[in-house]
């Protein structure tokens, strides 16, 4: 509890603006009282992972400890103490009138829904209010629209190129290192049965939430997940910074390579390795903010200047991840929210699956991609796009329940970089704002990046039949179903022209196939 019974301003702190070097820290004042609360409206807007509550609850407090540590005046607020409150802005004009303050300071929030119910209460109080930027993208929070237009969509290329210069990274006189500003072509390779045995030991660490769970407990928290005693998860800005030069050090020279590969077989080979292969492992600890995206890119760029196993491929696969991809999502959910979270463009209306929170099916990529996130809270981008995410867009799933499953069961996820990923990127709900075409596929690109289809029950080769893989038909059941939408799109021309070749007996075969599929997608 504060020491003080009055204050002249409090600041609130969300659970993702753990930043220990924005500006509000650079000097203490006796006068100013800081605010971290875990809500119970956080917990019910969607139903979340367990570790992705423990890994916030837990950061949450550290941060608090180190700013009262560093001289600050914080009100660290368990779930027991905001339990008597209906909503943030109860607990906000509670605590204001408790400690007699005369002004309300905010960080610009990342979410819609708490920027619109931040500023519907600060409206309503008669004291002045304080907004600041919250100092952690490379994009001031009011330059967004200077990049993005409303309901337009944008080609992540051309931004990115537009980060790079602006901000000189991989630069060399104003034109690409290497004279090339992309790499990808490079960063989609398989990994060998050899590659899966030499794949790095994951940095995991052992953060006791015990009481987190007996909290969770008391409160009837409704989550879902593996729920461990110790949590691996980073939740300090030391933990972030060991994860950060662990992946430069030993996953780095290998990311690009390998960064859309996929793999089950690393359990048998080497360990419990697969689950995070070459990739960093960040996201969380970038999205709560206890880490800075500069520093995350300054830091792999130093390692790529001084290690020669570090290839100009590897280290732009990564900074196009977070100076790029990162920051264009966040301009494209803030210039087309609110309308972005109602957009259904294909008109999906098909129910997830119940196995989506067991992993429950004999579809072994999705059977060990959803495993994998209920066991972690994690899956990497191939996994989230083209395992779950593409079977939920050709088999029509609502985005509204394909939202909510994203939303919750990944630790990293908050809605800003969630929604346009899945409703956009993933689901081409938004039409194409985000993406270029409709991110689908068959079994054959499974086939192609992983090991998954070799232990299926399913034949990845067929097409109809019991045994044939349900995303084949499925597939060609979803282009053929859209093709008034999708058949101008000159990306996916040549895919109709190959269905146009089939014989007409053949496509029904599998149109028939693929319906039977939608009518037994539960037992799948």
């Amino acid at each position: 509890m504060a020491q003080f019974k009055q204050y002249q301003a409090l600041r609130l702190i969300l659970g993702d603006q753990l930043n220990a070097a924005h500006s509000w820290f650079s000097q203490k004042d006796d006068k100013v009282l800081y605010v971290i609360a875990e809500l119970h409206q956080e917990q019910h807007y969607v139903r979340h992972h367990v570790q992705k509550i423990q890994a916030f609850f837990a950061a949450m407090k550290q941060f608090a400890d180190a700013l009262t540590a560093a001289g600050h005046q914080v009100l660290w607020l368990s779930l027991d103490d905001t339990a008597e409150y209906q909503d943030l802005p109860s607990l906000l004009k509670a605590l204001i009138a408790r400690f007699n303050c005369q002004v309300f300071g905010y960080q610009q929030p990342d979410e819609y829904r708490l920027h619109l119910q931040l500023e519907q209460f600060t409206q309503a109080i008669d004291i002045p209010v304080q907004c600041v930027e919250n100092e952690h993208f490379f994009l001031p929070f009011n330059e967004l629209e200077q990049y993005f237009e409303r309901k337009k969509h944008h080609t992540m290329e051309s931004f990115y190129r537009k980060m790079r210069l602006r901000f000189n990274y991989l630069m060399v006189d104003g034109k690409p290192e290497g004279a090339q500003w992309n790499y990808d072509k490079q960063n989609r390779e398989k990994l060998s049965k050899a590659d899966i045995t030499t794949l790095p030991e994951p940095l995991l660490f052992a953060n006791d939430v015990t009481d987190i769970n007996q909290r969770l407990k008391r409160h009837n928290i409704n989550h879902f997940g593996h729920q461990p005693q110790h949590l691996l998860w980073p939740v300090t800005r030391s933990q972030a910074i060991s994860l950060l030069h662990n992946f430069c050090r030993y996953c780095l020279p290998q990311f690009g390579r390998f960064q859309d590969a996929m793999t089950c077989q690393a359990n048998d080979l080497s360990g419990d390795k697969q689950w995070s292969l070459y990739h960093s492992r960040l996201s969380f600890v970038l999205n709560a903010k206890m880490i800075s995206p500069k520093q995350v890119v300054d830091t792999a760029i130093a390692y790529y200047r001084q290690q020669d196993e570090v290839s100009l491929a590897q280290i732009e696969g990564f900074v196009r991840q977070i100076l790029g991809w990162r920051e264009f999502v966040r301009g494209l959910y803030w210039r087309n929210m609110p309308e972005f979270t109602n957009l259904n463009h294909l008109q999906a209306t098909t129910a997830l699956p119940s196995w989506f929170w067991t992993g429950n099916t004999k579809m072994n990529c999705l059977h060990h991609a959803i495993k994998q996130s209920l066991d972690y809270g994690y899956a990497h981008h191939i996994q989230r796009l083209m395992v779950t995410g593409n079977f939920c867009l050709i088999a029509g799933i609502h985005p509204d329940e394909v939202d909510a499953w994203y939303l919750g069961i990944y630790v990293d996820a908050i809605e800003w970089v969630e929604m346009p990923n899945t409703r956009g990127m993933s689901q081409f709900a938004d039409g194409g704002i985000v993406g270029t075409k409709a991110y689908c596929a068959g079994g054959n690109y499974i086939n192609k990046m992983s090991d998954y289809c070799q232990s299926c029950h399913y034949n990845v080769k067929q097409k109809v039949g019991e045994n044939a893989c349900p995303l084949n038909s499925l597939y060609w059941h979803f282009m053929n179903r859209h093709r008034e939408r999708l058949g101008q799109n000159p990306r996916q021309a040549l895919v109709y022209k190959n269905w146009d070749r089939q014989a007409d007996a053949q496509k029904q075969q599998i149109l028939a196939h693929a319906e039977q599929s939608l009518k037994r997608i539960e037992s799948l």
